[in-house]
């Protein structure tokens, strides 16, 4: 990463460094908000975000970025791959913000954020009604936001609110990959289930099983797998996720005194976002080549660890005499055997983020469905929790009872992130293909982890995956990490092998 400083990539450089470090500390405060922000905090840290929001905007969608952007064209000769992709990367940053103006950055992160708050409150209590009002400032300035990169994109609007999170994926490729799995996964579960209804069923583990030994024991896992907690925290939220930064990574859980099982995944899940994030490149750090390659790509790599790898006969086989330790289990509730039949059962269950592997690209299907329908005008909001309900019984076979098992389960459209879902289902799908290539390249890996050893498995993500950052467009990456493009019959012979062979 050597540029001349004063030659227009030079100064994009300067520039987009500053615009990562201001990420960074707006991560950190969202965490904060999500963590251990004190509720009557909130207006005042919409303000704050907003600030840094309309700050970073300005940056990137002044005259002077927008000719550094245009004279950078003229050195594109002389900059290595590395260079060429980053600037790549900073033009389609670029083209997004300057796609939108600062009045409406700043008045999404305001109403995200009150939005979110009021969420907090209402998911518990089933109240549908009380963030109604805020929801429908959120969904119209999102709309707003759309439509307005779409015309600059030269797309359909729901196609540009895809495309911040995932880049280059489009509606017409999803609804086709959705259609394979909402017509094959259906039959495929009832299929495990008439098994599983004649096998023997697992044996529950009887808690009461204390947070804080599932903090513990949580923890052990991550440093297992790599987590560095000189650099990184475990804390509770309502809604797990993983943020901060590459240097300081910040995960969440939330615990069942009742049921480890659940907190513990989640925990694992994250890890594998966090550990994604520490595996970029150093060398690039802060600057839009360096950064995670889309939610897709992200979400690959934290269901490889909690799908692919936490719920493997390996893996459980190693896991299971440091779960009876911190739980003081005994008998046979406490065998690997048992433990797996737990972690792999399938069941039509409500909550997505509960759901097994099988069932969990349905969950997505619907949020699809449901989110395009209300960007389109379709769906009126109001008629969100019944067309959820609805959802819920044609394509799954139950329905919630209470709106907080319903359409207030998920934090990301009171947050704003519409576009955001598909990148769960294609990230499955991603990381079963990964695992499959990477078990192919490296034999040794499996045998590593029933030893609690994870460095095999890392060290092809860090050369395949991790260590390209933004390099390679997704389809590229992909392609070159696993030698074929992204399929959904990967996946779909992962689930077959697992619940059906």
């Amino acid at each position: 990463m050597s540029a001349l400083p004063n030659s227009a990539y030079g100064q994009l450089e300067t520039l987009f460094r500053r615009l990562g470090a201001i990420g960074e500390a707006t991560s950190i405060l969202h965490w904060d908000a999500s963590t251990m922000m004190p509720a009557g905090s909130s207006d005042a840290r919409g303000e704050q975000l907003a600030a840094l929001n309309t700050l970073s905007h300005e940056m990137i969608a002044s005259r002077e970025t927008a000719e550094l952007i245009a004279a950078s064209a003229d050195e594109a000769t002389s900059l290595d791959d590395w260079q060429a992709a980053n600037l790549r990367e900073m033009r389609r940053n670029w083209v997004h913000a300057t796609a939108v103006d600062a009045a409406l950055v700043e008045a999404r992160t305001k109403a995200t954020m009150k939005c979110e708050m009021i969420w907090r409150d209402a998911r518990p209590k089933s109240d549908f009604a009380a963030v109604l009002p805020a929801l429908t400032e959120v969904v119209n300035l999102a709309k707003q936001s759309a439509n307005a990169k779409a015309a600059k994109l030269g797309l359909h609007p729901y196609d540009a609110m895809m495309d911040q999170y995932s880049p280059g994926v489009r509606a017409a490729v999803v609804d086709k990959i959705f259609a394979e799995l909402a017509a094959k996964l259906p039959g495929m579960i009832d299929q495990t289930l008439a098994r599983q209804a004649t096998a023997t069923p697992p044996i529950e583990p009887q808690g009461p099983f204390p947070a804080a030994a599932q903090r513990a024991v949580g923890t052990k896992f991550m440093e297992l797998l790599g987590f560095d907690f000189t650099g990184g925290r475990l804390d509770t939220s309502a809604h797990p996720f993983s943020g901060g930064t590459p240097d300081d990574l910040r995960i969440t859980t939330r615990y069942d005194e009742d049921d480890f099982t659940r907190g513990l995944m989640g925990i694992l899940h994250e890890t594998g976002h966090a550990l994604y994030e520490k595996g970029l490149p150093k060398e690039w750090r802060r600057q839009p080549v360096g950064e995670a390659r889309g939610m897709d790509v992200h979400e690959s790599q934290s269901l490889l660890i909690e799908m692919q790898v936490c719920r493997s006969p390996e893996f459980l086989s190693y896991a299971t005499p440091h779960l009876k330790a911190a739980f003081n289990g005994d008998g046979p509730a406490w065998t690997p055997e048992n433990l797996a039949r737990i972690y792999t059962r399938v069941a039509r269950s409500l909550i997505r983020v509960d759901a097994d592997e099988m069932t969990y690209p349905l969950h997505v299907i619907l949020r699809y469905r449901l989110e395009r329908a209300l960007i389109s005008g379709d769906l009126a909001l109001a008629d969100l929790p019944g067309a959820w309900n609805d959802a819920m019984r044609d394509l799954i076979g139950i329905a919630p009872d209470s709106d907080r098992t319903g359409c207030l389960q998920d934090i990301h459209w009171y947050d704003g992130a519409f576009g955001y879902f598909p990148s769960y289902t294609l990230g499955a799908m991603a990381a079963a293909q990964m695992f499959q290539a990477a078990k192919k390249a490296d034999p040794t890996i499996l045998p590593a982890i029933a030893q609690g050893d994870f460095k095999p498995l890392y060290a092809w993500l860090g050369a395949n995956v991790h260590g390209y950052g933004c390099r390679f467009e997704t389809p590229d990456l992909i392609t070159k990490a696993t030698g074929a493009p992204l399929s959904v019959a990967p996946f779909l012979t992962h689930l077959e092998r697992r619940y059906l062979g």
